[in-house]
């Protein structure tokens, strides 16, 4: 799935969060959206194995939570949405096709390591590759809770976010014919 569908799922899990309690709105926003994008700094490495936890995230996921229900403060809730988030975001990736630049060719069985068992997931293919229309559906779906629940200058993050998937779901079958072959 594309970063933005990542970003939006995480800002969609904390919305009722910050509903109800308002006044950790920002620290929610902000840990949801980093833990959202953080597993993809391993795009320079070994992708989806480097900083990917699906199953193994939910040790950290859950006694984040657990801290931040318990002793709420801006900065519980922030690990605890980072946390949450990242964890998410791992675990979807096996919903999608392979981390490979062509995924619509179906030619990897890799979608996300789990370190726990020591083996790939398999993909799922359900969202075809990442900026398939069906992720761009996604990720526009997933922008609506964040739009009504938050104001300011997250309207503009996820707005602009969710113009960057559209565009991105346009282009994306012809990026790998305009990548260099240093980057394949």
């Amino acid at each position: 799935m594309m970063a933005t569908t990542h970003a939006f799922a995480g800002l969609t899990l904390v919305a009722p969060i910050a509903a109800v309690v308002p006044e950790f709105g920002v620290p929610l926003a902000v840990g949801a959206l980093l833990g959202g994008l953080a597993p993809d700094v391993d795009l320079a490495l070994e992708h989806r194995r480097t900083f990917h936890f699906p199953v193994a995230g939910l040790a950290v996921a859950v006694p984040t939570a657990v801290l931040a229900v318990t002793r709420p403060s801006a900065e519980t809730v922030a690990v605890a949405a980072f946390a949450g988030t990242a964890w998410l975001h791992a675990a979807s990736d096996a919903v999608g096709g392979g981390p490979e630049l062509d995924p619509w060719n179906n030619g990897s069985d890799r979608a996300v390591y789990d370190h726990v068992r020591g083996r790939w997931v398999r993909p799922r293919r359900w969202i075809r590759y990442d900026g398939a229309p069906e992720d761009a559906a996604v990720a526009i779906v997933l922008a609506i809770p964040p739009l009504v629940v938050f104001d300011g200058w997250l309207d503009a993050v996820v707005l602009g976010g969710t113009a960057v998937s559209i565009g991105y779901a346009l282009v994306r079958r012809r990026l790998v014919a305009w990548t260099p072959d240093w980057l394949e």
